[in-house]
């Protein structure tokens, strides 16, 4: 599996939300949800194929791959946990879920675990 790029693991993330929103999923909700081009939709698309993270059938559906799902649910994790911590401390919601998405992309998986960690365990000491 290659190293995946920042762009393709947003894509990956748009993915995984449209398919809790319904069941069949293709180009043109992505166009829809992300108001990317449909050229810059198809490009990422072929890429994220080409690297085994997505297939898409004969009928156009897109469907995450084993790997492209662990991808999107990594950085769908990071970002809801990003943005409530965010939240929590009192920046905007605006702001929270923008800079959750560029750190999102960027942050090592230690650092990441321990915020959550802590994030976590403050919770259940003001329980």
């Amino acid at each position: 599996m290659i190293k995946i790029q920042e762009s393709g693991e947003m894509y990956l993330e748009n993915i995984l939300i449209l398919g809790r929103e319904q069941n069949h999923i293709r180009a043109i909700d992505i166009v829809n949800r992300t108001g990317y081009s449909k050229p810059s939709i198809s490009r990422a698309l072929k890429l994220l194929k080409e690297d085994g993270y997505i297939n898409i059938d004969k009928s156009g559906y897109i469907v995450l791959t084993e790997d492209g799902r662990k991808t999107a649910e990594k950085i769908y994790e990071r970002h809801k946990i990003l943005s409530d911590i965010f939240i929590k401390i009192g920046i905007s919601e605006e702001n929270a879920v923008a800079d959750a998405c560029k750190i999102e992309h960027d942050i090592s998986d230690e650092t990441f675990e321990k915020i959550k960690n802590y994030f976590n365990q403050s919770k259940k000491d003001t329980q």
